[in-house]
């Protein structure tokens, strides 16, 4: 009989939108799937989750900045929400010499799957950008 699996495990963190927020939200991120025995994703997680807030810091003035992270079947999506609809995120072509720019397409090339999504409606008061991250053994 083959194995239950686990039911999926919802976590949210809320941080204030601040320069230290990068650092605070990635190494919490990395810990809680570390704690869910997702150690292989642990590394991509870190520098995803700080590209997505480090943007919300440098582009949007929302306050507060919610990251919602499931974990189910050795996969975790995480989506970094921010109050701020009107700026639409796109992978963009960066210089060589330029210090950013380069986050969304770490996100393109390193997730599973990544998308922004807008909430509630025609007149959206957020958007999140999300990312899913599987495990090696899963793909």
């Amino acid at each position: 009989m083959p194995e239950a699996a686990e039911p999926p495990y919802a976590y949210r963190l809320s941080a204030p939108n601040s320069p230290k927020s990068p650092r605070v939200c990635r190494d919490a991120i990395a810990a809680l799937l570390q704690a869910n025995d997702l150690h292989d994703l642990a590394d991509t997680a870190k520098l995803l989750v700080s590209e997505a807030v480090t943007n919300v810091n440098r582009h949007t003035n929302t306050q507060l900045i919610h990251i919602d992270t499931l974990v189910r079947d050795r996969i975790a999506t995480i989506a970094v929400r921010d109050g701020s609809p009107d700026r639409h995120p796109y992978p963009r072509d960066a210089a060589p010499d330029e210090e950013g720019g380069r986050g969304l397409f770490l996100m393109q090339e390193l997730a599973y799957a990544w998308g922004v999504t807008w909430e509630y409606g025609l007149r959206p008061t957020s958007k999140h950008i999300w990312f899913e991250l599987r495990d090696p053994v899963n793909e």
